[in-house]
């Protein structure tokens, strides 16, 4: 599903409205105001109408007569859809969102890298070259995600297997908040070599090497967190 951020008055609509749910400012069953919103966020009634019908989508909010625009209970909002976690990590859910993340990675990829090994094609193996060839090009934390994000979409991908490729919303979301921290954070190692681990063991149709070497490298992955969180001032 599209990503609202910095999409004019409609994104930061619906951006200013989530993230208020999201922290709680406003409750689940609430019911929202929409005469004091228009007015607050100095929205027309329409744009604040379309803002709801994101929501809505996202099974954040619903509408019925008589009780109006309320927010619905969190075990129905779409906790795997990729604004919604972004929102939460903007909310400072991260630690928490990081710790998920991981056991998601954790029974994911592992088994993505073995069916990797089994089903790659020539071109599944060029574009995990290629993002090895940009991770290890990498000069800033801009560019790490964006290599890091492309090698793991790579990986899905060589599954051929249409339902985890479909996980690459919440894994990709996800997986750039971690990264953001922990590439911003000026790593002192090299990822390129873990991930290579797992691109030759694919190479040589190693399933069980490819299997282990991605754990390996999520080890290492959750390592890196750990460093983060032991820094003075860390809050997450």
């Amino acid at each position: 599903m599209a990503q609202y951020a910095r999409r004019g008055v409609h994104g930061q609509t619906v951006e200013v409205i989530a993230r208020r749910i999201l922290a709680g400012e406003i409750a689940e069953g609430a019911t929202l105001n929409l005469a004091a919103l228009q007015q607050e966020l100095d929205v027309s009634l329409t744009a604040l109408r379309e803002a709801l019908k994101v929501l809505t989508a996202k099974g954040i909010v619903d509408a019925r007569q008589k009780r109006g625009t309320f927010v619905r209970p969190r075990a129905d909002w779409h906790l795997l859809d990729g604004d919604v976690i972004r929102w939460q990590f903007a909310e400072g859910a991260g630690q928490h969102l990081l710790d998920q993340l991981h056991e998601v990675r954790t029974i994911v990829e592992p088994a993505a890298a073995r069916l990797a090994a089994t089903r790659a094609t020539g071109a599944d193996l060029a574009a995990l070259d290629e993002a090895l060839a940009e991770m290890s090009a990498a000069t800033d934390p801009v560019t790490a995600v964006r290599a890091d994000l492309a090698f793991h979409r790579a990986l899905l991908a060589a599954t051929h297997n249409e339902l985890v490729q479909r996980l690459e919303v919440v894994m990709e979301t996800g997986l750039a908040e971690r990264d953001r921290l922990v590439h911003g954070g000026a790593p002192d190692d090299d990822p390129v070599p873990s991930h290579r681990a797992v691109v030759e063991a694919i190479r040589r149709t190693d399933a069980t090497g490819a299997e282990q070497a991605m754990r390996d490298l999520l080890d290492k992955a959750i390592r890196d967190v750990q460093k983060l969180r032991r820094r003075p001032g860390d809050r997450r």
